[in-house]
């Protein structure tokens, strides 16, 4: 029995190293990404993890420029200089002599102080806000066209960091309120392409089942970076040296974090440049402690069929392989991908005004802004430990359908609830509720819209659907203007429709990355045999 233990102990160590790999006509096995990363290189281990933090941290500065709105536009605090025409029972500026009061902080504490934007100008601050979000989802479409084409991953994650250190330290400087909205429109540009940049190259090199809650995780930057905001608002009163400081960190980050980030290997294989992909694949082998076989290359979905009667030479393939790319137009050419592409856009449509308008409409804590401000981030990171904890138990599409589903319920019970007394608080509490379900679901549909797409227009479908979740949170501010009850059924209408849509969509869980088209509809037709 001992001899019999130990030759098959031995036979164990020994079998990786003696595997034979198979080949076709003495050339390598092709082996698509993912099947790489399971088998030779590690789905998540210590490579994964250090690229997934470094290049996650841009969540945070997405944060700062996004979130940044809420302390410069703010209408600070005033307080009267005469008795007469001013007094302190006022509960507005509005109406009041002028030279009778003045701002507690002075008129540099915020845009609204120093521009007037109050009373009959109020709108302005809106005007702002509705640009930048218009400037994201312009940016979102052209970063994720770019990303997917020759700038790469890395390379538009570097671009929109650069833009935003400019354009937001130029904001600054802005001599009158229209060159301040100009320039908070080309923020939006350029910050509408930092989170899907980020995202997408954040998570492919990550394994299939390790892949869900590696990308719910990612929010937890962006949470992160709303809490940090507040701190630095508190620091810096001013909102001139509030926007400088806000946007030095995308400094930093260019000059210390993204040298040490690697291109997607994704990106580079489908645009032919399979020496730098497997260059990557080995550098995450031997830094996750695995071995890659010479005998293993990486290859598109439909060049790993086992099938395939393709002679042509290892080397002469790397010298003559072509860049695949691809677009929306292409996306809207497949009724595949057609009708997922139709989904993803009217659901994060609906999850941003939701998200947003509830935002706007109950966060209101009765307490400083700077507290209210850092609550609200802390409250929404439960909803993403929850979602992340059941996205591989349940999958996608059930917990997309929950959560929507959740957020809708509490909403539509909102519109029921009496507006005085104690109802108040249960109006709130319906209201908090249904952020957090919310925010469950913004998590997940940046995982599901990766999954739904392959490669070569991944990013240009997140893109799509980034704009139509920017075009949501352009409405929501005038959702909220329609009173008290009103918005709480507009959000429980949005929440339960979203929830029906997402019937329709394809579960993902532990199904593989796609990287072209053609390997995506082979496989539906597959699955339909």
């Amino acid at each position: 029995m001992p001899q019999t233990t130990s030759f098959h102990e031995d036979q164990d160590l020994a079998s990786p190293l003696l595997r034979a790999v198979k080949t076709r006509g003495g050339e390598p096995q092709k082996l698509c990404i993912d099947d790489m990363l399971q088998r030779h290189c590690g789905e998540f281990g210590v490579w994964q993890l250090r690229h997934f933090v470094l290049t996650s941290l841009a969540w945070a500065l997405e944060a700062f420029h996004t979130m940044v709105m809420i302390f410069a536009d703010q209408e600070p605090a005033w307080t009267c200089v005469s008795s007469r025409g001013c007094s302190v029972s006022s509960t507005s500026v509005c109406g009041l002599d002028p030279g009778s009061w003045e701002w507690s902080g002075g008129p540099g504490s915020s845009t609204a102080a120093e521009w007037g934007l109050v009373c009959e100008n109020k709108y302005k601050v809106g005007l702002v806000q509705a640009l930048f979000f218009g400037g994201c989802m312009i940016g979102a479409g052209v970063f994720g066209h770019l990303s997917d084409s020759f700038l790469g991953r890395k390379g538009s994650l570097t671009v929109v960091c650069i833009l935003n250190a400019v354009f937001g330290c130029l904001t600054a400087l802005s001599p009158g309120f229209w060159a301040y909205a100009l320039l908070r429109l080309l923020t939006g540009f350029s910050t509408g392409g930092v989170g899907l940049c980020a995202f997408v190259l954040a998570t492919e090199p990550v394994g299939p089942t390790k892949r869900g809650v590696a990308g719910m995780s990612t929010f937890y930057f962006f949470s992160t970076g709303i809490a940090l905001l507040s701190g630095i608002a508190y620091i810096f009163p001013s909102w001139r040296s509030l926007y400088i400081a806000s946007s030095l960190p995308s400094v930093l980050f260019v000059i210390l974090v993204i040298p040490f980030l690697s291109e997607s290997p994704r990106w580079y294989l489908v645009r032919g440049k399979i020496n730098e992909a497997m260059e990557v694949m080995r550098v995450i082998a031997k830094s996750n402690g695995k071995h890659l076989p010479d005998g293993v290359v990486l290859g598109l979905d439909e060049e790993t069929n086992e099938n395939s009667t393709d002679t042509e030479s290892y080397k002469e393939e790397l010298s003559t392989k072509q860049a695949i790319s691809g677009s929306l137009i292409d996306v809207i050419r497949s009724p595949i991908t057609r009708f997922r592409l139709f989904l993803a856009v009217v659901i994060n449509f609906l999850c941003s005004v939701v998200y947003y308008g509830l935002s706007l409409n109950v966060v209101n804590l009765e307490t400083n802004l700077y507290l209210s401000v850092l609550l609200n981030a802390v409250a929404e990171m439960p909803a993403y430990t929850l979602t992340a904890v059941l996205l591989d138990r349940f999958g996608r599409k059930p917990l997309a359908i929950g959560t929507l589903w959740f957020s809708g319920f509490f909403c539509l019970l909102g519109t029921l609830v009496k507006s005085n007394g104690i109802w108040k608080v249960v109006r709130m509490v319906c209201g908090v509720l249904g952020i957090f379900g919310m925010a469950g679901t913004y998590n997940l549909l940046f995982i599901y819209t990766t999954e739904l797409f392959p490669t070569v227009v991944r990013n240009a479908a997140l893109g799509c659907a980034t704009q139509a979740a920017q075009m949501g949170a352009i409405l929501a501010p005038f959702v909220v203007v329609l009173g008290k009850v009103l918005p709480f059924a507009v959000f429980g209408a949005c929440g339960i429709s979203g929830g029906i849509l997402a019937f329709y969509l394809p579960e993902t869980l532990n199904q593989p990355l796609y990287d072209t088209m053609t390997g995506m509809e082979d496989a539906e037709k597959a699955l339909k045999e």
